[in-house]
């Protein structure tokens, strides 16, 4: 038996054991085992009276807002008696130990800062900031015809279209209310520059050298393009000669994953805090910095491996992006910018908690291939292709990229090439057909 995110060791009560009742409390539960070492093992000093236990849990019940009352009962270990207070995760969170809030982070206690304070409490109530009054704003300090764009956005390719007037449809997404604007409705649909959405955009040639830079104070939907833009300016753009009479546009990254990155960035950032987002454009890599850290119990891992339940920082921001079609599902994200890289043959991108938020890093090759390259490698794989078809009419596109080293979607251009020469013809379905050599 050892310690960990739901069990505690101590050789007697105190405020210690208050305090790590409070930390299972404002996590997963837990309990404190009393009257045994470090190690689990009973200490054989240690005795229990008549009327111990619930005097423990009194002092319990009075050093603690809102109070808690453990269940107590003494166990026997290795034949000897130890007290055992458990409590389970508190539905009212956080809960306080004279003035101070723990959480549980594996095998010990961690005092939380204001914003996870703050985080704590909107969430048992199923809220989040977002979702807020702010006494500052009011209708006039939205722009309409923002709301329409928005509108417009919901309603491409739906079969059911929103047709209401603007304040009708921000009344019914619950971005404003009786009482006044929400914070999300301020920030999606302000009339003027939101200085607290600012982003800072930079290209450098070094870390100290800097060719130019952008702040941008957005509204959150033209926040989006505005980076984008900057980006598609400051970085490169070859051309790939397939054959065909218009020449195939390749950027020096996946614009669609960028375009997903940013849109992470701003949906999730913390504008409760008072830094600012930023993206930093450098000669083989760009950083994409956001406030606001992955929450507690989700791990890098975790993320990557897709093992996790989204937690939306910020409900309202979150339900309008993904009503306005620009988020496909919640916790997909990741998944889709790694394959994006994955098939574009570059590095996947890193990601990181650093200092008071979470960084992307993406990286593009060492150099870009010029258009005479591209013609060749792509003569070279259309030729291998055309090898392989012949030995096994059967396989897959999947197969062709594994053997040759290059991405589904190099594949599959090469493919449409040949069979634009009438060089490579399908016979049947995507499934159960075969390729046939002409």
């Amino acid at each position: 038996m050892q310690e960990d995110s739901h069990t505690e060791f101590k050789s007697s009560f105190s405020d210690a054991v208050i305090e790590s009742l409070v930390a299972f409390t404002n996590t997963k539960g837990g309990k404190v085992l009393v009257g045994v070492d470090n190690e689990g093992n009973p200490i054989k000093s240690f005795t229990i009276g008549g009327e111990t236990l619930q005097n423990w849990v009194n002092e319990v019940k009075n050093k603690t807002q809102p109070s808690i009352i453990p269940d107590a009962e003494i166990i026997t270990i290795q034949g000897k008696d130890v007290a055992s207070l458990y409590v389970q995760e508190f539905p009212i969170k956080p809960v306080s130990f004279k003035g101070r809030y723990f959480k549980r982070v594996r095998n010990s206690n961690h005092q939380l800062s204001l914003t996870e304070i703050s985080d704590l409490h909107l969430k048992s109530f199923n809220s989040s900031w977002d979702s807020y009054i702010n006494p500052e704003y009011t209708v006039d300090t939205l722009s309409l015809d923002k709301v329409r764009d928005f509108v417009a956005m919901c309603n491409k390719d739906r079969e059911v279209r929103i047709e209401d007037d603007p304040l009708t449809v921000l009344t019914k997404f619950e971005l404003i209310k009786a009482s006044g604007v929400t914070n999300a409705c301020y920030l999606l649909f302000a009339d003027h520059d939101v200085f607290s959405a600012s982003m800072e955009l930079g290209r450098f040639d070094t870390a100290t050298s800097i060719k130019d830079s952008l702040s941008i104070r957005s509204n959150l939907f033209t926040e989006v393009e505005d980076v984008i833009n900057f980006v598609r300016k400051h970085i490169n753009k070859s051309y790939i000669i397939s054959g065909d009479p218009q020449r195939e546009e390749r950027w020096q990254y996946p614009i669609p994953a960028i375009r997903e990155i940013v849109i992470n960035m701003i949906v999730h950032r913390d504008y409760t805090h008072y830094g600012d987002s930023s993206v930093k454009i450098f000669n083989d890599h760009i950083e994409f910095f956001n406030p606001g850290r992955l929450p507690g119990d989700i791990s890098i891992a975790n993320l990557l491996s897709g093992q996790y339940i989204s937690q939306a920082r910020n409900k309202k921001i979150a339900a309008t992006f993904k009503e306005a079609q620009l988020i496909e599902k919640y916790g997909s994200g990741i998944k889709r910018i790694q394959e994006a890289f994955a098939d574009y043959g570059l590095k996947s991108p890193l990601f990181e908690n650093m200092q008071h938020g979470f960084q992307v890093t993406v990286y593009s090759a060492a150099k870009l291939t010029s258009e005479k390259t591209s013609e060749k490698t792509s003569e070279k794989t259309s030729e291998k292709i055309l090898l392989m078809v012949t030995q096994n009419p059967t396989i897959t596109i999947a197969e062709l990229a594994a053997n040759i080293r290059v991405s589904n979607r190099s594949i599959e251009r090469n493919i449409g090439k040949l069979q634009k020469e009438k060089k490579l013809e399908r016979i049947g379905a995507d499934k159960g057909g075969f390729w046939q050599v002409l």
